[in-house]
């Protein structure tokens, strides 16, 4: 469920197209819709364990990972070759932190840190060679001093080749005040959707100016230190060597390195600047295969002898960053516990490995992470929104509203995500509380949804967005006459599973109703045909089968959907916007039934379709006398290219 709820919280938006199976490292996003009201959750965030002091039994683990990297369970190795990048929504629904094409999980506040950290390197080392050595040679490039570029670089995202997707993004956002969400700016409700009109929604414009922090505090912190005693003896040899790093000439730089590895196999820095050169050369070559050995160089840095704090803890975070990657989540878990270990007091690697958990669908312990982070840091923004996404997985919607409306009105690194602005205005909506469509267009106006009504979070860039559709404006005419012509057959063929086989219907589980009963019976999930399924209906699949357009939307499902009296559907969005879904009445009852979307309320009938987007909110009332029953068919966006059909990840 939280996996549903988190959504694709993998902050690797770049996806290494055969060298990472996109479907493997983030695990499926599948669709949890039941009504063709397609919602869906997802999960991620990052979990935490104990503290204990660093063990055998961390080795043996690390090992174990590493000696058959490519055989995780669930997580498939892929064969190195070129990439596609597609920027990933890291989820959706009513609940989600992850998506399965979505690699996500780069999380602000680790990556603030690396900065500070890595930031004062140069101003830190200086200031001791000063001590040491009052003259030295200008043509020498400080090491220390390139060292503020080193976690920029990291974490750059390779640039996308292909399909252009927004996802939501986990960058470091600019600190917004609990006064400034407060107050905020009359939104230009017309700007978005020209046809639906927008919930009046009175919020004062942002300020995204980040506020500076004194000059004085910046200074006051304290400085990373990378070298030893030894290392400071060779740094005009390291120094060469991570300017031809800092220079973009991975390969030469990762023989230097090699060559002062040779040379001084006790030097941490030497050996941490391999694995770094080691992870450039990846990403320039996208192989895998380099990847695994900076995986490993990362870690033996970390154990050598020696070793300066800072430069473990800057070493196993990358090496987790980077097993997350590849989708080794169990290996990053073992990394992510090790450096919460050796490093107890730093907040910033428990919430990450909060995270962590998340993306392993361990609710459990990542509460209890976030309940230990909050203990000790009340006021903890990550800690909040994480802690109130879980709470409302479990359904305690009450209880999750002040933590995730506490975490965002925090500003902290990590909070200003998609995922947690949906939940907290779905929450709302939820008791009653209109501040929902408040919150709702903060979230658009700080980029992470379309319009206040079109919120969903994998999406492409500039498809037309309407909530209603007509068959010439789709282009699947065809289709939709071959669905209305032959209604009866497909109508038919659901009563005798109804009637003989009525637990074939599965129930809704996504826990988007208030109440009441709704079951579904899906033909295709994700593109992939049902075979079980449409043994029991074959005459209907085989209609199907004519028409990729629908049978081949790896973004949807084709299903009947039945309804009971007395059901009601939260309002909610789909999870993307390159889908539009059909509606083909089958059982409707005279009257009781109905859906609306965005601001446009409206009435199945028997043997007509009707075709919305459901990436728009909508909401449905079954409060007929008898059940109700349609059959859902999605098809792909009929503005996606042909290339971007075949390419784009499954959700």
């Amino acid at each position: 469920m939280v996996i549903a709820l988190l959504g694709v919280w993998t902050s690797v938006a770049v996806v290494w197209f055969d060298l990472v199976d996109y479907e493997e490292v983030l695990g499926k996003l599948g669709v949890y819709d039941a009504d063709g009201d397609g919602d869906f959750d997802v999960e991620d965030a990052k979990v935490l364990l104990g503290k204990c002091t660093p063990s055998a039994l961390f080795l043996q683990r690390e090992r174990e990972e590493e000696e058959q990297p490519y055989e995780v369970e669930e997580e498939d190795s892929v064969e190195e070759e070129d990439i596609v990048e597609e920027e990933l929504p890291l989820v959706d629904d009513n609940t989600e932190y992850a998506p399965e094409e979505e690699e996500r999980l780069e999380k602000d506040a680790p990556v603030a840190e690396e900065e500070r950290m890595e930031a004062g390197v140069e101003e830190e080392e200086e200031e001791e060679e000063a001590a040491e050595a009052p003259v030295e040679d200008e043509a020498d490039v400080s090491l220390e001093e390139e060292g503020t570029e080193e976690v920029e670089e990291l974490a750059a995202p390779v640039e996308e080749e292909m399909v252009e997707e927004t996802v939501p993004e986990t960058h470091e956002e600019p600190e917004v005040k609990t006064e400034e969400l407060d107050e905020a700016v009359e939104a230009d409700g017309e700007e978005d959707q020209g046809d639906q009109n927008e919930p009046s929604v009175e919020v004062e414009e942002e300020s995204y100016q980040t506020e500076e922090a004194p000059v004085e505090d910046a200074k006051k912190k304290k400085k990373p230190k990378l070298l030893n005693k030894f290392d400071k003896t060779i740094k005009a040899e390291i120094d060469a060597a991570e300017k031809l790093r800092k220079k973009g000439k991975a390969e030469e730089a990762l023989q230097a390195f090699e060559s002062l590895v040779s040379k001084y196999p006790q030097s941490p820095r030497a050996l941490y600047g391999k694995a770094q050169a080691e992870d450039d050369l990846a990403e320039k070559k996208r192989s895998n295969e380099v990847l695994q050995r900076a995986i490993n160089t990362f870690r033996d840095a970390a154990d050598l002898p020696g070793a300066p704090a800072d430069l473990v803890k800057l070493a196993l975070k990358r090496r987790a960053e980077r097993q997350q990657f590849l989708g080794r989540m169990r290996g990053a878990l073992v990394t992510l516990e090790k450096l919460v270990q050796l490093f107890p007091e730093d907040i910033s690697l428990k919430n990450d490995l909060g995270v962590g958990f998340l993306l392993l669908g361990d609710n459990k312990n990542a509460k209890k992470v976030y309940e230990e982070v909050l203990s000790i840091v009340p006021n903890d923004g990550f800690a909040k929104v994480h802690y109130g996404f879980i709470l409302k997985a479990e359904n305690k919607i009450v209880e999750s509203i002040p933590y995730l409306r506490e975490g965002l009105e925090s500003g902290d690194p990590g909070t200003d995500d998609g995922r947690f602005y949906f939940h907290l205005g779905d929450a709302l909506q939820r008791v009653g509380d209109s501040n929902a469509y408040k919150w709702y267009e903060i979230g658009h106006q700080r980029g992470h949804f379309a319009s206040v009504w079109q919120r969903s979070l994998y999406n492409v860039n500039g498809l037309k967005a309407q909530a209603w559709w007509t068959a010439k404006e789709t282009g699947y005419t065809d289709l939709v006459k071959t669905l209305e012509r032959n209604w009866k057959m497909i109508r038919d063929e659901a009563l005798t599973i109804m009637d003989s086989e009525s637990g074939l219907f599965a129930a809704e589980d996504e826990n988007l109703r208030e109440r009441g009963e709704w079951g579904q019976f899906t033909l295709w999930q994700q593109g992939k045909k049902t075979e079980k399924s449409c043994l029991k209906v074959p005459k209907t699949c085989a209609l199907l089968d004519r028409f990729p357009e629908a049978t081949g939307c790896r973004r949807g499902q084709i299903k009947y959907s039945v309804m009971q009296p007395g059901t009601h559907v939260w309002p909610h969005t789909g999870p993307t916007n390159c889908r539009l879904r059909m509606h083909l009445g089958l059982v409707v009852p005279r009257e009781g039934c109905k859906i609306r979307c965005a601001n446009d309320t409206r009435f199945w009938e028997e043997g007509k379709v009707l075709v919305f987007d459901d990436s728009f909110e909508h909401e449905v009332w079954q409060d007929a006398d008898s059940y109700r029953l349609i059959f859902i068919v999605d098809v792909w966006h009929p503005e996606l290219t042909p290339y971007q059909r075949q390419t784009l990840s499954p959700i």
